[in-house]
């Protein structure tokens, strides 16, 4: 029972003070209102200084054709290749990776030098464009003292203008490298490893240039892959090639030495003549099995490449956006009057009375 009644004054204290503070807000709305308009105004400026972010999304499945090598094993078994993998499951680069490879400075240098097209028809490789992407007004001003050491710097060095033709990929220069800074920032891959989905996503300021960039992204990632998993198996398949065609020599070679000397003792009863005969026979037989069974290798790893070789089902191709993703103004808008709102408040509440309290104990010392 004591306790209870304990609680019943701190609660009454507790409710006290809380309209104390609600009737010091109550009498203060004019004040906070105008803040609010002063937050609304400032976020009208920052959402309309922002500009206009176009995204391009491309969702693609990659396949594995590790299904599909049980068809060519037994092939593989009559020629003497034995178990040799066929799939690229078992490779070390998974697709999981396309993250970290859209993240390396050669995929970003090969994408710098896409040509892409602007809605003004403009025709322009990306690493031009991105410098010509607008900024918010207060990037520049903050970036003044910058250009001032630039400027001077510039008096004092001959100036050269970076190319992405003269891009050394061991020794990138301040621009160069920014360059593929700003590519890392606007171009962003995710994947989801439970649904195997990976989606490509472009931020640029012109929807055409976006949708340009963002497929030519998927295309530049599917060749990246498709040459690694395929890189072993066309090697193999080459080898095996520059085979058959020694073998494929050896063997017309055979035959028209056993053809020329048959012809040339075909009236002929000797027994070198028969041995020779016959040790030119054996030898067109072998080089004929040898080129034969070179012949099917070279199938079953052409059969090979072409399992290795990875399938990309785009499940949401890239198209040109109509309207942009960013900035969100309304959103912008509210969160600045919001921050207003708060500020006011917290001023109103707890800032003057400690702003008072600490201004009164510095007049105490003096």
């Amino acid at each position: 029972m004591t306790d209870s009644n304990n609680n019943k004054p701190q609660q009454k204290v507790m409710e006290i003070d809380l309209m104390a503070l609600f009737r010091k807000l109550y009498e203060s709305r004019k004040k906070i209102y105008k803040t609010i308009g002063v937050g609304i105004a400032i976020g009208l400026i920052v959402s309309f200084s922002l500009p206009k972010i176009y995204e391009v999304k491309v969702s693609l499945s990659p396949e594995s054709g590790i299904n599909g090598t049980n068809g060519l094993s037994g092939i593989a078994s009559m020629f003497g290749l034995g178990n040799a993998s066929t799939g690229f499951g078992e490779d070390a680069l998974t697709f999981n990776m396309f993250p970290e490879i859209v993240k390396t400075n050669p995929f970003a240098l090969e994408m710098l030098q896409i040509p892409i097209q602007t809605q003004k028809e403009d025709s322009i490789i990306l690493y031009d464009y991105l410098n010509t992407e607008k900024k918010p007004w207060w990037s520049y001003v903050m970036g003044v003292p910058g250009m001032l050491i630039g400027g001077i710097k510039s008096l004092f060095t001959e100036e050269q203008k970076d190319s992405i033709k003269a891009i050394d990929p061991f020794r990138l220069t301040p621009e160069q490298s920014g360059r593929i800074g700003m590519l890392k920032k606007v171009l962003e891959v995710e994947t989801d490893k439970k649904s195997n989905m990976t989606k490509v996503t472009v931020s640029l300021q012109d929807p055409l240039a976006a949708a340009i960039v963002a497929d030519s992204a998927v295309h530049k990632l599917q060749e990246y892959i498709t040459d690694y998993r395929t890189r072993k198996a066309k090697q193999d398949y080459d080898f095996q090639l520059s085979l058959c065609e020694q073998y494929k020599k050896e063997y017309f070679e055979a035959q028209q030495e056993y053809a020329k000397f048959a012809d040339a003792n075909r009236n002929v009863i000797l027994q070198t003549v028969t041995s020779e005969k016959e040790r030119l026979q054996k030898n067109l037989t072998l080089a004929e099995q040898i080129y034969s069974q070179s012949m099917g290798q070279l199938q079953v790893l052409r059969g090979k490449l072409q399992e290795a070789k990875p399938v990309f089902a785009v499940v949401e191709p890239a198209t040109v956006p109509l309207a942009p993703a960013s900035p969100k103004k309304m959103l912008i808008i509210i969160a600045f009057a919001f921050l207003a709102f708060v500020l006011e408040s917290a001023w109103i509440l707890f800032g003057k009375d400690i702003y008072h309290d600490f201004k009164n104990e510095l007049k105490k010392k003096d």
